[in-house]
């Protein structure tokens, strides 16, 4: 068993704290900018330096929006409402993936008509370098001692202040999804296929990933005999599915 202890705060300046899951967000973000950058110019892409610049910004703002309108709306809609100031409290975790997702879906839309580039060839980019990002975003998530796992006797049990019993460290669990996600796209990354097959895999692989790792991970809404993040994965899997049988089908 492993006694959760840490410290979520790295150091503070007066009031201002400067904390390990906001860490994590900006060294996710620079990974990101010199992924798409390499990726880019690799895959002939025809987007300049300030684009990429730009698009990373957009997607940064995206995906902290839409993150946090989705478990504010859909996840913890009693908390926030009876505590309102807190919704601007990104800072201190509360970020939901498939809100972030459907963000970033909309603004990369947004930016590829505007840039006059094709949708799916930019989101091929853009999931590759995602799981490092994802996995970075687990890890911040167990700092902060959110996000925990169901009750279990397991040797590496963690038992988290918030939470009673010893708890499955779920968001470990989901950082080692998103590292193996990375290492199979990065591992593929130069086979020639249509726009639109990285971003299927993607959809794929974390939708079947999170939906097993959902059955030891603390539920928070349930849809039927599912849990929502159980539910959200359905719609990945099948999302995923279907753009890869359109790819084929062509």
């Amino acid at each position: 068993m492993f006694i959760h202890n840490i410290n979520p705060v790295i150091f503070s300046i007066g009031s201002m704290h400067i904390r390990w899951y906001g860490l994590m967000y900006v060294i996710s973000f620079i990974f990101l900018y010199y992924m798409l950058s390499y990726l880019a110019k690799r895959k002939k892409i025809k987007l300049t330096q300030s684009d990429i610049e730009w698009f990373v910004i957009i997607e940064t703002a995206a995906l902290v929006v839409g993150a946090r309108l989705f478990e504010v709306l859909v996840y913890s809609p009693s908390y926030y409402f009876a505590n309102p100031a807190k919704i601007i409290a990104v800072w201190e975790g509360g970020l939901s993936f498939h809100g972030g997702l459907i963000g970033m879906v909309i603004a990369t839309y947004y930016f590829c008509k505007a840039k006059k580039v094709k949708f799916l060839e930019i989101a091929d980019l853009l999931v590759i370098p995602m799981g490092i990002a994802l996995m970075l975003g687990r890890i911040g998530n167990f700092i902060n001692g959110e996000l925990y796992g169901t009750v279990t006797n397991v040797p590496w049990c963690v038992k988290f202040p918030s939470a009673s019993g010893c708890r499955h460290p779920s968001q470990l669990y989901e950082a080692g999804k998103n590292l193996l996600i990375f290492i199979a796209l990065w591992a593929i990354k130069d086979r020639k296929e249509k726009p639109g097959f990285f971003f299927a895999v993607f959809l794929i692989m974390y939708g079947i990933l999170r939906f097993l790792i959902e059955f030891v991970r603390e539920p928070e809404s349930m849809v039927g005999f599912l849990t929502l993040g159980q539910f959200l994965c359905v719609l990945m899997i099948a999302a995923g599915g279907i753009l890869l049988w359109h790819l084929n089908k062509d």
